[in-house]
């Protein structure tokens, strides 16, 4: 594993409901093809054909405090409704990329742009306020645990 790009989890949000507040939880199963257990995008029953980009989205906490200081918006990871907060990796350079959350291998789908139905359920200047930081949409590849303090790094072969 490089240590080039590596950060850390710092909070893991689920909810099993859309439209409801995810909560903090301390550790996650990742379903290759299914997504995170107790998650409202957890993909159940026979033939259950997730849309990759939804299994896993991950957003940096260096983006909610730009957020903050630039916009003068509070927005809590739970908030942004990603299911994961990093600290100290460039989110948007795993984009087209395989990369290991904890044990879990991933694969960056694209850039989880910020919509009006996220401002809508925040608050107003969201949408412009995370526009290119918004998180990354990603394919959860292996089967495994994520926890909080877990590094999230690009796998060596992780090549775009």
């Amino acid at each position: 594993m490089s240590t080039e790009l590596a950060g850390e989890v710092v909070e893991i949000n689920v909810s099993p409901e859309h439209e409801v507040l995810p909560e903090p939880v301390p550790k996650v199963r990742a379903v290759p093809g299914r997504g995170l257990e107790g998650d409202r995008n957890f993909f159940e029953g026979p033939g259950a054909q997730p849309e990759r980009d939804r299994e896993l989205t991950l957003i940096a906490t260096e983006a909610l405090a730009g957020l903050a200081e630039e916009h003068g918006i509070d927005l809590t990871a739970a908030e942004s409704r990603r299911n994961v907060a990093t600290r100290g990796i460039d989110l948007n350079e795993l984009e087209g990329r395989r990369f290991r959350v904890g044990d879990v291998v991933c694969e960056g789908i694209e850039l989880c742009e910020p919509c009006r139905h996220l401002q809508g359920l925040t608050k107003p200047g969201v949408l412009r306020g995370l526009v290119h930081r918004g998180g990354l949409r990603a394919a959860i590849l292996t089967e495994g645990e994520i926890a909080v303090g877990d590094q999230v790094a690009v796998l060596a072969d992780g090549v775009r």
